[in-house]
């Protein structure tokens, strides 16, 4: 699940949540607004059980995404529009 912060300041709050039925092992959110670095944004648990990270990005971009846990298992996330196929595939991220 993805939460988008309100407001019309350029940059906005953008936070990518995983419940803890969809990954119950560390993770990291990666993509091209981070490089795709696995250590720079990982998703920390919540006492519900869920991962979260915030990031800042910038309104009016696309961003391709996936989310890597532990063991190298790659996922996209299933709240938004991928592109690609199998193995290849993206989430993507209009804000």
């Amino acid at each position: 699940m993805i939460k988008v912060s309100k407001g019309t300041d350029p940059m906005v709050k953008v936070t990518f949540s995983v419940g803890a039925d969809e990954c119950d092992t560390p993770l990291s959110v990666v993509g091209d607004f981070n490089d795709w670095d696995p250590t720079s944004s990982p998703l920390r648990k919540r006492s519900n059980g869920s991962r979260s990270a915030a990031v800042e990005l910038r309104r009016g971009a696309s961003y391709r995404f996936k989310y890597l846990a532990d063991g190298g298992v790659w996922f996209c996330d299933s709240t938004t529009d991928t592109v690609g196929a199998g193995d290849g595939a993206d989430s993507v991220l209009v804000l």
